[in-house]
């Protein structure tokens, strides 16, 4: 880890270089400091960007700032604060300027923004910077920004924040101020993000009925932020939980390998969650979270669940359980999650609202109150208070475990066991996803795609129902297209960091229908992106 923090601080990105200049993708802008994609001078432009966009939106308030266990993540932190304290903008550091969870840090915004709200004097709007690069590996640094709604930004506003960022990188940073580390420590006050959030978890869940149940529960934090957060959910609630890995590693060293081989604290994967899985039987239910604690793994007798499969046991019983919620509100789901999702929602009379990939689609929902709970298939999502208030507009892997805890403290199932009285119901369906070799060309004509594209009328014996390029929810647009019929539907959008476009595909009428119908997608979309 020496090298990478040393590439951190001694290498220079060439801002003449595409690779290497600041890309802000659905989560951010990730890299290596070896590649030169995440270096200090990527901290100071993206920084200072961010202090200019603030400033031209009028935000007077604090900026909360949050950084995660990965090795580069403390010394971007050190250099983040080093530009904000020479700006002279309000920082809130976590007390102790330990590590901070994603959730957290999106909570603290809507509290403080809410007294701005409510005219309280002083309060001016809040925003935040968390550096993290979620599950990546132990090598790779990330930072991403939320503004005064709490979630990721938008596009717009990574769009102005890159461009500006990249402008302070062509001119070698001579614009942008830095004051010594030890000045810009002294400069950030000091806010109690754990204490807020375990306090007003009550709010969210039903805390009361899990403590009553006294499951036996297990937690790992996969040597992330969530580590002090559970530990004082332990403390503050008395429950009979057991966090099971207690180490923080900057080089993970603990974790098994993924499936491809690498180190990544994926908590929705198998392999990466072999260290729980083993020891599964201690527990009524058990719980992962990544590094940043925005992702959740649930873990019960029938193994790790399927993140699409708890996102529709979620759905399911939050809209009979959660009777204040009022039966107007939309429930969320990206276009790539199961359908099984759009059967239970539509069991119920709700509204769905199906958005493309990326979890800021959910963000305005959340925050204004209409959407009562968005997920994502890639085990990220959070949900309304039990009042129908925003409680976190970025992914909230914490809450998402209690949750679970909540759901079989009330209904005596384990999740796994629920998600079983749903396929009985609906129909069990079959998903999965596979990467295609993409030209460079054929990533080009995805964007060129129209619903006129495909001329087919079935796919997989079945009619097509609908050809998608705009997600129906917000009509923003797929970045690929999705297919669908009765039984079934795939969609198709190209990687943004490798050469290739990813297939999904789901079947309600087995697996061998799901190979029928990706083999028809394959063979389709090599007839439509001929260029």
């Amino acid at each position: 880890m020496d090298v990478i923090t040393k590439a951190f601080f001694e290498e220079r990105p060439d801002a003449a270089n595409a690779a290497e200049r600041v890309a802000f993708g659905t989560s951010g802008h990730r890299g290596s400091s070896i590649k030169r994609t995440f270096n200090q001078a990527h901290i100071y432009a993206i920084t200072q960007a961010v202090i200019d966009y603030r400033l031209q939106a009028g935000y007077q308030g604090p900026l909360f700032l949050a950084f995660d266990t990965h090795a580069l993540s403390r010394p971007a932190w050190e250099c983040a604060l080093q530009v904000l304290a020479a700006n002279n903008v309000p920082v809130f550091v976590e007390k102790g300027h330990g590590y901070t969870a994603t959730p957290l840090v999106s909570h603290a915004i809507l509290q403080h923004n809410r007294h701005h709200d409510e005219g309280m004097p002083g309060a001016g709007l809040a925003d935040g910077l968390i550096i993290t690069p979620s599950h990546n590996p132990p090598e790779d640094g990330g930072i991403k920004y939320n503004p005064y709604h709490g979630g990721p930004a938008d596009t717009d506003a990574t769009g102005w924040i890159e461009l500006r960022a990249n402008a302070y990188l062509l001119r070698k940073l001579e614009d942008v101020p830095t004051v010594p580390v030890e000045e810009a420590i002294a400069h950030a006050q000091q806010y109690d993000f754990t204490a807020h959030y375990v306090a007003q978890l009550a709010s969210v869940v039903d805390m009361g009925t899990i403590q009553q149940a006294n499951l036996a529960l297990g937690v790992d934090p996969m040597g992330g932020t969530a580590l002090p957060v559970w530990q004082a959910i332990v403390a503050h609630y008395k429950l009979n939980l057991d966090v099971v890995n207690t180490s923080i590693d900057p080089q993970f060293a603990f974790m098994p390998p993924d499936h491809d081989g690498k180190i990544r604290m994926d908590c929705s994967s198998s392999a990466a969650m072999a260290n729980l899985l083993k020891i599964k039987n201690r527990f009524d239910i058990a719980f992962g979270n990544d590094p940043d604690a925005d992702r959740h793994g649930i873990v019960d007798a029938n193994g790790l669940m399927n993140p699409n499969h708890f996102l529709a046991v979620c759905i399911d019983y939050l809209i009979t359980h959660r009777p204040e919620w009022s039966a107007s509100l939309k429930i969320g789901k990206t276009l790539v999650s199961s359908s099984m999702i759009d059967r239970v929602v539509a069991s119920h009379g709700r509204e769905l609202y199906e958005v493309p990939v990326g979890f800021k689609w959910f963000v305005e929902g959340l925050h204004e109150g209409w959407l009562a709970f968005g997920g994502e298939e890639s085990a990220g999502a959070s949900l309304l208070t039990r009042e129908g208030k925003a409680w976190s507009t970025d992914k909230d892997g914490i809450v998402l475990c209690l949750l679970a805890a909540e759901i079989m403290s009330v209904t005596g199932k384990a999740p796994s066991e629920y998600y079983r009285t749903l396929t009985e119901r609906f129909g069990e369906p079959f998903y999965k996803r596979v990467d295609t070799p993409c030209s460079a060309e054929q990533k080009a004509a995805f964007k060129n795609l129209t619903a006129e594209s495909v001329t087919e009328q079935t796919l997989a014996g079945d009619a097509i129902t609908a050809v998608l390029v705009n997600a129906p929810g917000n009509g923003a647009a797929i970045g690929g297209i999705k297919v669908t019929t009765e039984n079934g539907w795939f969609a198709a959008r190209p990687s943004g960091t490798e050469s290739l476009y990813k297939i999904y595909a789901e079947s309600f009428k087995g697996e061998q229908h799901l190979d029928e119908l990706i083999e028809n997608a394959t063979a389709l979309l090599a007839g439509v992106l001929k260029g």
